[in-house]
């Protein structure tokens, strides 16, 4: 089985929960990983267990910015020569995929997103192997929409209706969740807390714009941080910055807050948090829904095709998370931090946003992708 995606964390760790799946189903699968060549998250595969072996190939990313009008883009030079240059760096990873997989010789091929899947996926249909891709937010990207032609099946965070696809080709399956992720309860909360060093009784507040940060979430909680701490001296903060990232914070510390650019393991740090700001990316929303957890909510309203406003969307209809737009961070009344406090002196609407995310999350996806790619090599033999 090969298994692709690549780009951030959010399309690495699905591909290590069906990898993980793959060996439970079927314990003698040699399990291979494309990733990325240049990627910054490419080591979260090494030393996994369920991951046999890893290479990489040159890709490229089509920079396309959601709210950006045609002057703008006509008009931006420097993405214009970075798009160009790119699409000769998917010219040379095509070639690297063809190449690969002819040596390889994959029975299926898992494309999970991202930029990597693009020549990968082009090499699979060159070669008639099976693919299989998954898409988890609620419009599908650019790679999986690339090589539609030649899909077997596209198994679907949402069900049919919200994708384009041949119906007859989707399957909801759901998002993809590492099995480390399990509801957590009281006493597991607690734990999780001892585990970080942090006192089990005491609440936390966890902020995460995922794997590369999220710069206005950043500035945003940094400009009142301190004020929060002062009023809250049993509040303890977790913030994931990005990489790169913690200048934010210029010489600012307190014993209270833990600045981290990635924290690993990230199931660990999501269990002990009472409250959780995130964007809405989809695999971090399924995660969260998993251990029932209660979230703010902050789309990202730049990203392609506006998808993280789509399913930020979806999560206020469900009554599932509370939604802020990024323009509004900094209101006095409707802002982030009016909303962390509201949130954290109200456990019964934390309790009801973690219910709803929750029954809105459907488990065991990954088991189901696994079971659907060995059905493909069962269907091709």
């Amino acid at each position: 089985m090969l298994l692709t995606g690549g780009g951030t964390a959010g399309h690495i760790t699905p591909i290590l929960a069906v990898a993980h799946e793959l060996k439970q189903l079927q314990p003698d699968s040699e399990v291979i990983y494309v990733g990325e060549r240049r990627s910054k998250f490419g080591q979260l595969t090494d030393g996994h267990t369920a991951i046999d072996s890893v290479y990489s190939v040159f890709s490229g990313k089509l920079r396309r910015y959601h709210r950006e009008s045609w002057l703008e883009r006509l008009t931006d030079l420097n993405t214009i020569f970075l798009n160009i240059r790119d699409i000769l760096f998917v010219l040379i990873g095509i070639v690297q995929a063809w190449r690969l997989l002819a040596k390889l010789k994959p029975d299926a091929v898992f494309l999970k997103g991202g930029y990597v899947g693009v020549p990968v996926g082009l090499a699979a249909a060159a070669h008639h192997i099976p693919i299989v891709t998954h898409d988890s937010d609620a419009l599908r990207g650019l790679a999986n929409r690339l090589v539609t032609r030649w899909v077997n099946v596209h198994a679907t965070a949402l069900p049919a209706k919200y994708y384009p696809y041949p119906p007859q080709k989707v399957k909801h399956v759901g998002v993809l969740v590492e099995h480390d992720y399990q509801p957590v309860d009281a006493d597991m909360q607690a734990k999780y807390k001892t585990q970080l060093g942090l006192p089990a009784d005491k609440p936390l507040l966890l902020i995460t714009g995922g794997s590369l940060g999220a710069e206005q979430i950043n500035k945003t909680v940094a400009s009142f941080v301190g004020e929060l701490l002062a009023k809250r001296p049993n509040l303890r903060i977790i913030h994931q910055v990005g990489q790169g990232k913690k200048n934010v914070y210029s010489d600012y510390s307190h014993e209270r807050l833990q600045i981290t650019e990635f924290m690993k393991p990230m199931y660990v740090n999501t269990g002990a948090a009472d409250l959780i700001v995130t964007r809405a990316g989809a695999n971090a929303m399924a995660e969260f829904g998993v251990q029932q957890k209660a979230c703010i909510v902050v789309p990202s309203p730049h990203l392609t095709g506006g998808h993280q406003l789509k399913n930020a969307e979806l999560l206020k209809e469900q009554g599932s998370a509370l939604v802020i737009q990024e323009d509004d961070l900094l209101d006095k009344a409707g802002g982030l931090m009016p909303a962390i406090e509201r949130l954290l002196d109200n456990e019964v609407i934390r309790k009801q946003l973690a219910v709803q995310l929750s029954q809105s999350t459907l488990p065991h996806a990954a088991k189901e992708l696994a079971q659907i790619l060995i059905d493909q090599v069962k269907n091709k033999t």
